[in-house]
C-alpha cells in the first residue's frame, strides 16, 4: 500500500489524477488533512465524498511512525523511540527553548549511519537503510501531537540531527524540505530549519542550491590529522576541501554557518585545540556551537571538565569569534543520539 505521506504535492495531484481518476483539486483537500489537519484515516476526512474514501483506502494508507517508547527529562526533553513499518527502530527528541515557551524537534533521517564517528552511538550500529518522507516528517507529526495532547508549548523549529547523515540520504531529505516549506503543508520555515552533516560538499552545493535550510557542520577537531583519528569518514574530506565548499555555500547578508564542536576529555578540548580552531576558522562568517560530551556506555571517552569547556569558549570570544555552549538536556533519559535505541537493542 502506498503511504501517502511518501509523496510531494505534485506527486499526490499525480496520483489522484493518473491513479484514482479524480480532479486534481482534490490533492489539495488530502494535502491539507495529512499535514495540517493530522488524519491519520481516510474516514476522518469528512469534506471527501465516502464513495472516494472508500477509494482512497484501496488503494493507499496513511502510516505514521509508532511510538515504542517516550521519555520526559527533568528539563522538559522528551525523547521518543519509535517503530516503523518494518519493524526497524529510530529516534526523535523534543527539546524545550526560552523556560518551555517553545520547542525544536532533532529529526533522524536514516535508520543507523554509515560514518562511524567514534564516539556516536548511532555511528557504531552501523547503516541500515534510509528514511522516506513520510518516515522523517512523520517524526514532526508524532512530535506535535504529542505536544499538543500534554498542552505543551507548539513546536516551532526543526534540526536534523538525529540518526543518519542527511545528506547522504539527499533525495528524500529535499522532498521533506520541501513539505516543510510548503504553507500548505507542514509550513515550517527553511529560517528554522538545520540540516547537521560531517560536511559532504557535493551534498552541500545541492543543499545550498535548493534555499531549503541552514546548514551546521559537525567539525569536533580542529586539523585534519584529529578528525581522521576521531572521525576517519568524514575525515575523507580533507578540512580544506570542505572549507571551500562552505566558503561558497550561498547566504543572506546576516546569515552564518555554524559548526558543531564535541569536546572530549583529553582529546580536541585544550586551549591550544582552541586557538587552532580558531586559526581554522577566524576569516570565516561563522559561529561555534560548544557541546560538552555526552558519556555512555562502554565509550572510550569521557565528558570534559566543566572548567575546561568554559575556559575553551573564552579563548574563542578574546579573539573575536562568536562561540556558545550547548548546555546538556535529557542527560537521565538517554537523549543523546542513538543511546535509547542502543538501549532497547541490548535488552
Amino acid at each position: 500500500m502506498l503511504n501517502l505521506l511518501d509523496l510531494t504535492f505534485s506527486e499526490l495531484e499525480s496520483f489522484f489524477v493518473e491513479d484514482v481518476k479524480e480532479p486534481r483539486f482534490r490533492a489539495a483537500q488530502v494535502w491539507q488533512w495529512l499535514w495540517q489537519k493530522d488524519a491519520r484515516d481516510f474516514a476522518a476526512m469528512t469534506n471527501l465524498s465516502k464513495a472516494l474514501r472508500d477509494k482512497l483506502a484501496a488503494r493507499a494508507e496513511v502510516v505514521w511512525p509508532g511510538v515504542a517508547d517516550v521519555r520526559t527529562s527533568r528539563d522538559g526533553t522528551i525523547k521518543f523511540l519509535l517503530r516503523l513499518g518494518d519493524g526497524k527502530l529510530i529516534e526523535s527528541v523534543l527539546i524545550p527553548n526560552d523556560k518551555l515557551a517553545r520547542y525544536t524537534q532533532c529529526l533522524s533521517t536514516q535508520v543507523g549511519c554509515a560514518m562511524a564517528c567514534t564516539f556516536c552511538n548511532t555511528g557504531l550500529m552501523g547503516f541500515e537503510r534510509n528514511l522516506t518522507q513520510g518516515e522523517i516528517l512523520g517524526q514532526i507529526l508524532v512530535g506535535r501531537a504529542h505536544l499538543a495532547a500534554s498542552g505543551l508549548a507548539p513546536l516551532t523549529n526543526l534540526v536534523f540531527m538525529g540518526m543518519g547523515e542527511p545528506l547522504l540520504n539527499l533525495d528524500w531529505l529535499l522532498k521533506s524540505l520541501a513539505t516543510l516549506n510548503s504553507d500548505t503543508g507542514l509550513n515550517i520555515s527553511w529560517r528554522r530549519t538545520t540540516v547537521s552533516s560531517v560536511g559532504l560538499p557535493k551534498g552541500l552545493d545541492i543543499l545550498g542550491a535548493s534555499g531549503l535550510a541552514l546548514p551546521a557542520i559537525s567539525l569536533h577537531a580542529p586539523t585534519q590529522e584529529l578528525r581522521a583519528r576521531i572521525m576517519p569518514k568524514a575525515a575523507q574530506v580533507p578540512l580544506d576541501e570542505l572549507l571551500a565548499a562552505l566558503d561558497c555555500y550561498p547566504m543572506k547578508p546576516r546569515e552564518r554557518i555554524t559548526f558543531e564542536y564535541l569536546l572530549l576529555r583529553g582529546i580536541n578540548d585544550s586551549p591550544a585545540h582552541a586557538r587552532q580552531l580558531h586559526k581554522l576558522l577566524c576569516n570565516r562568517r561563522c559561529k561555534v556551537n560548544l557541546i560538552a560530551y555526552n558519556a555512555t556506555e562502554d565509550s572510550p571517552y569521557q565528558a570534559p571538565d566543566p572548567d575546561a569547556v568554559l575556559a575553551f569558549e573564552k579563548i574563542l570570544w578574546d579573539k573575536g569569534m562568536t562561540a556558545t555552549i550547548r548546555r546538556s538536556m535529557g542527560t537521565d533519559i538517554k537523549a543523546a543520539c542513538g543511546q535509547l535505541k542502543a538501549e532497547r537493542v541490548r535488552g
